[in-house]
């Protein structure tokens, strides 16, 4: 057991990460560090994520001597009590050790980012535009129980209910490598609300999610490619509704990709948090592109309806939730629109290792 314990010490490279936290502090004391606020965030959001990680690792060591000592008391004492505190730190270490794996899976450059998720509704009226809320919701939910922060940019709202797109940004460690499994085409099949008949109906709303991007890594976007629009916020009403024109629509020409924001009172505001979506989206299409995937771009583009779908929601006549990548379900579908998607995430990481492993090599 010993050696299992230094060997995942050496996969969590705990020793260059609390290198790494003292030449962190070093930076910290340097005569004129806090001065440049956009320098010390990313130095602290990287400190943040390492000390997550060797916290985690200490976490699990002071589990294990703890399973190791109950162990012998047991053993050697004979003591009940002892050999049930075993079994339940146990358990603990079990839970948090799955933890901690899923960490090592989180190896992408960008993977430790914040998310930023766009939820569009498919054909299909309001059964869709109900659905595309839904699973908004839902990754709201999950980010919150992550104690993650959620801020919503920009919806339009259906025309009768639900919403027909939505941007949101989810702020937190590893955020987009942990949402990155959400990106795709949900199908939905339920007795529809919406039905007077209440015959059966099938939904479809896809998620694209991308990595917030910081001003290291350079994206051009010239002035003559970029189409800027603005007009007044909606609002539901009262005090609530913006008087002036400051939500703010961009639109990059090359791409034909559309950013809205109007989410903040100042059109400045909102074109700053509308121009980081945008560059974090082209970087997108660039990684895509530099990693020859082009094949997998264009097939978050398909049409939303059957075919295209990577998870399947099905409410009737039984309940059950599949992803048609991992094969992974649950047939705990209300749970899982709660935001219960730790199941579905780490099957997912696990699968894309696996994919990205040439065959014969483990």
């Amino acid at each position: 057991m010993l050696k299992n314990s230094t060997y995942f010490g050496g996969r969590f490279e705990i020793e260059k990460k609390q290198n790494r936290l003292e030449e962190i502090k070093r930076i910290e004391g340097m005569e004129g560090f806090w001065d440049d606020s956009t320098n010390a965030s990313k130095v602290q959001k990287e400190k943040s994520v390492i000390e997550e990680i060797v916290n985690t690792y200490t976490h699990l060591k002071v589990l294990f001597d703890d399973f190791d000592i109950l162990c012998d008391f047991a053993s050697s004492e004979k003591d009940e009590t002892s050999a049930l505190e075993a079994l339940e730190v146990y358990k603990n270490f079990l839970l948090e050790f799955s933890l901690a794996e899923q960490k090592v899976l989180l190896s992408g450059e960008l993977d430790p980012n914040n998310a930023i998720i766009t939820v569009n509704a498919g054909a299909g009226g309001t059964e869709s535009c109900d659905w595309a809320y839904m699973i908004m919701r839902m990754v709201i939910r999950w980010a919150e129980s992550k104690k993650f922060k959620v801020q919503i940019l920009d919806t339009q709202e259906g025309d009768s209910a639900g919403i027909k797109s939505a941007t949101i940004t989810v702020s937190g460690n590893y955020a987009y490598g942990l949402l990155k499994s959400e990106s795709g085409v949900h199908r939905l099949v339920r007795l529809s609300p919406f039905d007077s008949a209440g015959r059966r109906h099938t939904s479809f709303a896809s998620i694209f999610v991308s990595a917030e991007i910081d001003d290291t890594i350079e994206i051009e976007i010239l002035d003559k490619d970029l189409r800027i629009d603005v007009y007044r916020a909606g609002g539901s009403g009262g005090q609530g509704v913006n008087t002036t024109d400051s939500a703010v629509r961009l639109t990059h020409l090359p791409t034909n990709l559309v950013v809205i924001c109007q989410n903040e009172r100042s059109q400045l505001q909102n074109k700053a948090q509308a121009m980081k979506v945008l560059r974090s989206r082209l970087y997108e299409l660039e990684m895509d592109k530099r990693r020859a995937k082009i094949a997998e771009v264009e097939a978050n583009k398909k049409d939303i309806a059957f075919g295209a779908q990577i998870r399947s929601y099905v409410l009737h006549p039984y309940k059950l939730v599949k992803d048609h990548r991992t094969d992974f379900e649950s047939s705990q579908a209300e749970k899982v629109l709660e935001g219960d998607l730790d199941s579905f995430i780490d099957a997912y990481l696990r699968w894309l290792v696996e994919m990205s492993t040439p065959h014969g090599e483990h």
